[in-house]
Protein backbone atom coordinates (compact mmCIF):
# COMPACT_ATOMS: atom_id res chain seq x y z
CA UNK A 1 0.00 0.00 0.00
CA UNK A 2 1.20 3.50 -0.77
CA UNK A 3 1.17 6.28 1.35
CA UNK A 4 2.04 9.86 1.90
CA UNK A 5 3.17 11.14 5.07
CA UNK A 6 3.15 14.44 6.48
CA UNK A 7 4.84 15.13 9.22
CA UNK A 8 5.83 18.47 11.23
CA UNK A 9 9.39 18.55 11.37
CA UNK A 10 8.85 18.96 15.39
CA UNK A 11 7.98 15.52 15.32
CA UNK A 12 11.67 14.00 16.51
CA UNK A 13 12.48 17.39 18.50
CA UNK A 14 9.73 16.84 20.77
CA UNK A 15 10.28 13.10 21.13
CA UNK A 16 14.25 14.23 21.97
CA UNK A 17 13.01 16.76 24.35
CA UNK A 18 10.66 15.22 26.09
CA UNK A 19 13.46 12.28 26.74
CA UNK A 20 15.86 14.89 28.07
CA UNK A 21 13.83 15.56 30.97
CA UNK A 22 11.92 11.98 31.59
CA UNK A 23 14.50 9.02 31.05
CA UNK A 24 15.25 6.34 33.13
CA UNK A 25 18.84 6.03 34.22
CA UNK A 26 19.28 2.57 32.80
CA UNK A 27 22.88 0.86 32.66
CA UNK A 28 23.18 0.16 29.24
CA UNK A 29 22.77 3.72 28.14
CA UNK A 30 26.11 4.55 29.86
CA UNK A 31 28.21 2.62 27.50
CA UNK A 32 28.97 2.07 24.09
CA UNK A 33 30.16 -1.51 24.27
CA UNK A 34 28.30 -3.36 21.73
CA UNK A 35 28.79 -6.55 24.01
CA UNK A 36 27.20 -4.91 26.56
CA UNK A 37 24.57 -3.30 24.50
CA UNK A 38 23.64 -7.07 23.19
CA UNK A 39 23.18 -8.18 26.41
CA UNK A 40 20.62 -5.96 27.24
CA UNK A 41 18.51 -5.93 24.57
CA UNK A 42 18.54 -9.59 24.07
CA UNK A 43 17.72 -9.75 27.67
CA UNK A 44 14.71 -7.33 27.79
CA UNK A 45 12.90 -8.26 24.60
CA UNK A 46 9.09 -8.66 25.56
CA UNK A 47 10.54 -7.95 29.25
CA UNK A 48 9.80 -5.02 31.33
CA UNK A 49 12.73 -3.28 32.30
CA UNK A 50 11.81 -4.03 35.98
CA UNK A 51 12.35 -7.62 35.63
CA UNK A 52 15.01 -7.68 32.86
CA UNK A 53 17.47 -5.55 34.93
CA UNK A 54 18.51 -8.15 37.82
CA UNK A 55 19.50 -10.51 35.22
CA UNK A 56 21.10 -7.99 32.92
CA UNK A 57 23.43 -7.27 36.47
CA UNK A 58 23.46 -11.27 36.81
CA UNK A 59 24.86 -11.95 33.45
CA UNK A 60 27.14 -8.68 33.24
CA UNK A 61 28.56 -9.75 36.77
CA UNK A 62 29.14 -13.38 35.54
CA UNK A 63 30.14 -12.45 32.23
CA UNK A 64 31.85 -9.24 32.05
CA UNK A 65 33.39 -10.15 29.09
CA UNK A 66 32.34 -11.86 25.83
CA UNK A 67 35.46 -14.51 25.97
CA UNK A 68 34.03 -15.01 29.57
CA UNK A 69 30.32 -15.82 27.96
CA UNK A 70 31.68 -18.07 25.26
CA UNK A 71 33.63 -20.32 27.89
CA UNK A 72 30.47 -20.86 30.09
CA UNK A 73 28.52 -24.06 29.57
CA UNK A 74 25.09 -23.99 28.41
CA UNK A 75 23.60 -25.04 31.87
CA UNK A 76 25.80 -22.37 33.73
CA UNK A 77 23.39 -19.24 31.32
CA UNK A 78 20.15 -21.28 31.27
CA UNK A 79 20.48 -21.25 35.17
CA UNK A 80 21.37 -17.77 35.21
CA UNK A 81 18.47 -17.50 32.64
CA UNK A 82 16.20 -18.91 34.70
CA UNK A 83 13.07 -17.69 35.12
CA UNK A 84 12.83 -15.12 32.25
CA UNK A 85 10.92 -17.34 30.02
CA UNK A 86 11.38 -17.66 26.11
CA UNK A 87 15.16 -20.31 26.74
CA UNK A 88 15.84 -20.32 23.04
CA UNK A 89 17.26 -16.66 23.53
CA UNK A 90 19.56 -17.87 26.51
CA UNK A 91 20.69 -20.42 23.97
CA UNK A 92 21.30 -18.65 21.17
CA UNK A 93 23.16 -15.94 23.52
CA UNK A 94 25.62 -18.67 24.26
CA UNK A 95 25.78 -19.62 20.77
CA UNK A 96 26.43 -16.38 19.49
CA UNK A 97 29.06 -15.30 22.09
CA UNK A 98 30.73 -18.69 20.52
CA UNK A 99 30.33 -17.32 17.25
CA UNK A 100 31.81 -13.85 17.98
CA UNK A 101 34.91 -15.23 19.85
CA UNK A 102 35.21 -17.85 17.12
CA UNK A 103 34.80 -15.28 13.56
CA UNK A 104 35.95 -11.68 15.10
CA UNK A 105 38.39 -12.72 17.85
CA UNK A 106 35.74 -11.76 20.75
CA UNK A 107 35.21 -8.42 19.32
CA UNK A 108 31.61 -7.69 19.33
CA UNK A 109 31.17 -6.43 15.54
CA UNK A 110 29.09 -3.07 15.63
CA UNK A 111 27.99 -2.87 12.17
CA UNK A 112 24.53 -3.63 11.06
CA UNK A 113 25.08 -6.17 8.29
CA UNK A 114 27.96 -7.74 10.24
CA UNK A 115 25.21 -8.23 13.52
CA UNK A 116 22.23 -9.58 11.09
CA UNK A 117 24.52 -12.70 10.49
CA UNK A 118 24.61 -13.50 13.58
CA UNK A 119 22.65 -16.26 15.61
CA UNK A 120 19.75 -14.61 17.62
CA UNK A 121 20.07 -11.36 15.87
CA UNK A 122 17.31 -9.46 13.92
CA UNK A 123 16.84 -6.50 12.34
CA UNK A 124 15.77 -4.68 15.38
CA UNK A 125 18.75 -6.06 17.05
CA UNK A 126 21.22 -5.21 14.98
CA UNK A 127 19.19 -1.62 14.06
CA UNK A 128 19.86 -1.63 18.03
CA UNK A 129 23.50 -2.11 18.70
CA UNK A 130 24.58 -0.39 15.48
CA UNK A 131 23.07 2.86 16.15
CA UNK A 132 24.00 2.83 20.03
CA UNK A 133 27.67 1.53 19.54
CA UNK A 134 28.94 3.74 16.38
CA UNK A 135 25.51 5.81 15.54
CA UNK A 136 24.75 3.95 12.29
CA UNK A 137 21.45 5.06 11.09
CA UNK A 138 19.14 2.46 11.53
CA UNK A 139 16.08 3.07 12.90
CA UNK A 140 14.56 1.03 15.70
CA UNK A 141 11.34 -0.52 15.39
CA UNK A 142 10.18 -2.24 18.78
CA UNK A 143 6.38 -2.99 20.06
CA UNK A 144 7.14 0.88 21.47
CA UNK A 145 7.81 2.29 18.28
CA UNK A 146 4.94 0.69 16.67
CA UNK A 147 2.59 2.32 19.10
CA UNK A 148 3.94 5.56 19.04
CA UNK A 149 4.15 5.83 15.17
CA UNK A 150 0.44 3.85 14.83
CA UNK A 151 -0.85 6.47 16.87
CA UNK A 152 0.34 9.69 15.78
CA UNK A 153 0.08 9.14 12.34
CA UNK A 154 -3.42 7.04 12.69
CA UNK A 155 -1.83 3.65 10.63
CA UNK A 156 -4.70 0.50 10.68
CA UNK A 157 -2.21 -1.87 8.83
CA UNK A 158 -1.83 -4.23 11.41
CA UNK A 159 2.07 -4.04 13.16
CA UNK A 160 2.53 -8.14 12.14
CA UNK A 161 1.80 -8.67 9.43
CA UNK A 162 4.06 -8.31 6.10
CA UNK A 163 2.43 -5.03 4.78
CA UNK A 164 2.44 -3.43 7.78
CA UNK A 165 6.02 -4.50 8.96
CA UNK A 166 6.77 -2.66 5.83
CA UNK A 167 5.02 0.39 6.43
CA UNK A 168 6.32 1.13 9.89
CA UNK A 169 10.04 0.01 8.69
CA UNK A 170 9.74 2.93 6.15
CA UNK A 171 8.19 5.46 7.90
CA UNK A 172 10.27 4.93 11.01
CA UNK A 173 13.75 5.10 8.53
CA UNK A 174 12.39 8.35 7.14
CA UNK A 175 11.73 9.80 10.32
CA UNK A 176 15.64 8.97 11.61
CA UNK A 177 17.54 10.79 8.63
CA UNK A 178 18.50 14.28 9.56
CA UNK A 179 18.40 12.70 13.75
CA UNK A 180 21.40 11.59 16.09
CA UNK A 181 20.55 8.05 15.79
CA UNK A 182 21.59 6.79 19.45
CA UNK A 183 19.72 9.60 20.97
CA UNK A 184 16.23 9.55 18.63
CA UNK A 185 16.23 5.63 18.91
CA UNK A 186 16.51 5.80 22.69
CA UNK A 187 14.53 8.71 22.95
CA UNK A 188 11.05 7.12 20.81
CA UNK A 189 11.15 3.72 22.56
CA UNK A 190 11.41 5.36 26.18
CA UNK A 191 8.33 7.67 24.96
CA UNK A 192 6.65 4.76 24.36
CA UNK A 193 7.36 2.65 26.88
CA UNK A 194 6.51 5.29 29.41
CA UNK A 195 4.34 8.15 28.12
CA UNK A 196 2.32 6.45 24.90
CA UNK A 197 1.60 3.08 26.96
CA UNK A 198 -0.34 0.29 25.74
CA UNK A 199 -3.17 1.08 28.13
CA UNK A 200 -4.18 4.63 29.49
CA UNK A 201 -1.83 6.65 27.86
CA UNK A 202 -1.64 9.94 29.76
CA UNK A 203 -2.31 12.23 26.38
CA UNK A 204 -3.39 15.23 29.09
CA UNK A 205 0.31 15.68 29.00
CA UNK A 206 1.62 14.56 26.07
CA UNK A 207 3.44 16.88 23.89
CA UNK A 208 2.43 15.33 20.63
CA UNK A 209 -1.19 15.14 21.83
CA UNK A 210 -2.61 18.27 19.09
CA UNK A 211 -1.36 16.08 16.07
CA UNK A 212 -1.91 13.16 17.59
CA UNK A 213 -4.50 11.01 14.76
CA UNK A 214 -5.25 8.71 17.48
CA UNK A 215 -5.97 11.20 19.85
CA UNK A 216 -8.35 13.46 17.59
CA UNK A 217 -10.03 10.55 16.49
CA UNK A 218 -10.27 8.95 20.28
CA UNK A 219 -8.83 5.63 18.67
CA UNK A 220 -6.29 5.72 21.61
CA UNK A 221 -7.38 1.47 22.54
CA UNK A 222 -7.67 0.44 19.00
CA UNK A 223 -4.29 1.39 17.83
CA UNK A 224 -2.12 -0.25 17.40
CA UNK A 225 -3.88 -3.34 15.17
CA UNK A 226 -2.63 -6.88 15.65
CA UNK A 227 -3.53 -9.42 13.37
CA UNK A 228 -5.45 -11.99 15.94
CA UNK A 229 -3.40 -15.38 16.68
CA UNK A 230 -4.42 -18.66 16.56
CA UNK A 231 -5.34 -19.58 20.58
CA UNK A 232 -3.34 -21.28 22.71
CA UNK A 233 -2.48 -24.59 22.81
CA UNK A 234 -3.50 -26.56 26.15
CA UNK A 235 -1.19 -29.76 27.35
CA UNK A 236 -1.25 -31.69 30.52
CA UNK A 237 1.93 -32.42 32.50
CA UNK A 238 1.49 -35.09 35.02
CA UNK A 239 5.06 -35.23 36.67
CA UNK A 240 6.39 -38.18 39.30
CA UNK A 241 8.24 -37.31 42.33
CA UNK A 242 10.65 -39.99 43.12
CA UNK A 243 12.59 -39.43 46.04
CA UNK A 244 15.66 -42.11 47.71
CA UNK A 245 17.03 -40.82 50.80
CA UNK A 246 18.36 -37.19 49.69
CA UNK A 247 18.13 -38.17 46.19
CA UNK A 248 15.63 -37.35 43.86
CA UNK A 249 14.80 -38.46 40.04
CA UNK A 250 15.27 -35.79 37.38
CA UNK A 251 15.19 -35.70 33.22
CA UNK A 252 16.88 -33.16 31.56
CA UNK A 253 13.98 -32.00 28.90
CA UNK A 254 15.46 -33.02 24.61
CA UNK A 255 14.98 -30.64 21.75
CA UNK A 256 11.66 -30.28 19.76
CA UNK A 257 9.58 -29.10 22.99
CA UNK A 258 9.29 -26.57 25.37
CA UNK A 259 12.35 -25.55 27.95
CA UNK A 260 14.83 -27.78 26.25
CA UNK A 261 17.75 -28.54 27.65
CA UNK A 262 16.33 -27.53 31.19
CA UNK A 263 15.25 -29.79 33.53
CA UNK A 264 11.91 -31.38 35.43
CA UNK A 265 10.81 -34.51 36.46
CA UNK A 266 10.17 -37.45 34.76
CA UNK A 267 6.30 -37.22 33.78
CA UNK A 268 3.69 -38.52 32.01
CA UNK A 269 1.65 -36.10 28.84
CA UNK A 270 -2.18 -36.88 29.09
CA UNK A 271 -4.61 -35.38 26.50
CA UNK A 272 -6.50 -34.24 28.38
CA UNK A 273 -7.02 -33.12 31.97
CA UNK A 274 -6.69 -36.94 33.86
CA UNK A 275 -8.07 -35.80 37.23
CA UNK A 276 -6.41 -36.08 40.62
CA UNK A 277 -5.20 -38.50 40.15
CA UNK A 278 -7.80 -40.45 37.80
CA UNK A 279 -7.91 -43.84 36.78
CA UNK A 280 -6.57 -43.79 33.59
CA UNK A 281 -3.53 -41.48 34.46
CA UNK A 282 -3.14 -44.09 37.51
CA UNK A 283 -2.87 -47.53 34.85
CA UNK A 284 -0.26 -45.01 32.91
CA UNK A 285 1.70 -45.15 36.02
CA UNK A 286 1.68 -48.54 37.21
CA UNK A 287 2.91 -49.63 34.08
CA UNK A 288 5.61 -47.17 34.20
CA UNK A 289 6.23 -47.61 37.78
CA UNK A 290 4.76 -51.24 38.54
CA UNK A 291 1.44 -52.56 39.92
CA UNK A 292 2.30 -52.04 43.41
CA UNK A 293 3.56 -48.07 43.34
CA UNK A 294 0.95 -45.80 45.56
CA UNK A 295 0.49 -42.52 44.32
CA UNK A 296 0.17 -39.28 46.33
CA UNK A 297 -1.43 -36.16 44.72
CA UNK A 298 0.70 -32.90 46.15
CA UNK A 299 0.26 -29.94 43.88
CA UNK A 300 -1.51 -28.52 40.66
CA UNK A 301 -0.44 -25.49 39.04
CA UNK A 302 -1.47 -23.42 35.95
CA UNK A 303 1.25 -21.87 33.75
CA UNK A 304 0.79 -19.71 30.58
CA UNK A 305 2.96 -19.41 27.97
CA UNK A 306 2.92 -17.67 25.34
CA UNK A 307 1.62 -20.50 22.68
CA UNK A 308 0.56 -23.09 25.58
CA UNK A 309 -0.97 -23.01 28.26
CA UNK A 310 0.16 -26.02 30.73
CA UNK A 311 -1.70 -27.65 33.21
CA UNK A 312 0.87 -29.41 35.68
CA UNK A 313 -0.06 -31.79 38.12
CA UNK A 314 2.41 -33.36 40.91
CA UNK A 315 2.40 -37.05 42.30
CA UNK A 316 4.58 -38.54 44.95
CA UNK A 317 5.41 -42.09 44.05
CA UNK A 318 6.13 -44.50 46.93
CA UNK A 319 6.70 -48.73 46.31
CA UNK A 320 7.93 -48.07 42.93
CA UNK A 321 10.04 -49.71 40.06
CA UNK A 322 12.58 -47.34 38.20
CA UNK A 323 11.79 -48.25 34.41
CA UNK A 324 13.11 -45.19 32.85
CA UNK A 325 15.69 -44.75 29.72
CA UNK A 326 18.88 -43.54 31.35
CA UNK A 327 19.60 -42.28 27.80
CA UNK A 328 16.50 -40.20 27.67
CA UNK A 329 18.03 -37.88 30.06
CA UNK A 330 16.98 -39.35 33.70
CA UNK A 331 18.85 -39.38 36.60
CA UNK A 332 19.23 -39.50 40.28
CA UNK A 333 20.38 -36.02 41.72
CA UNK A 334 21.25 -35.28 45.37
CA UNK A 335 18.23 -32.57 46.33
CA UNK A 336 21.16 -29.95 47.45
CA UNK A 337 22.01 -30.04 43.53
CA UNK A 338 18.73 -29.11 42.69
CA UNK A 339 19.14 -25.57 43.11
CA UNK A 340 22.62 -25.88 40.41
CA UNK A 341 20.30 -26.94 37.38
CA UNK A 342 18.45 -24.96 35.20
CA UNK A 343 15.02 -25.21 35.42
CA UNK A 344 11.34 -23.97 34.11
CA UNK A 345 9.26 -21.67 36.29
CA UNK A 346 6.68 -23.90 37.46
CA UNK A 347 9.56 -26.58 38.55
CA UNK A 348 11.04 -24.16 40.86
CA UNK A 349 7.78 -22.51 42.41
CA UNK A 350 6.98 -26.51 43.24
CA UNK A 351 10.86 -27.18 44.37
CA UNK A 352 10.49 -23.69 46.60
CA UNK A 353 6.85 -25.31 48.40
CA UNK A 354 7.41 -28.87 48.73
CA UNK A 355 11.00 -30.14 48.51
CA UNK A 356 13.10 -27.15 50.73
CA UNK A 357 10.65 -27.50 53.84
Amino acid sequence: MNRTYFWKMNFQDEIVNWYQLHKRDLPWRHTQDAYVIWLSEIIMQQTRVEQGLPYFNRFLEAFPRLEDFASATETQVLRLWQGLGYYSRGRNMHHTAQQVLALYGGVFPVQYEELIKLKGIGDYTASAISSFSVGERRAVVDGNVFRVLARYYGIATPINSTEGKKEFSVLAQALIEGQNPMLYNQAIMEFGALQCKPKSPDCEVCPLQYDCQARQLNQQSVLPVKLKKMPPRKRYFNYLIMEQEEQILVKKRQPGDIWQHLYDFPLIETVGEAGFPGEELSDEIRKLCGDQVVIQPLAAQKHVLTHQIIYVQFFALANYIINFNQDAGVKWVGKTELDDLPQPKVITNFINAYLTK
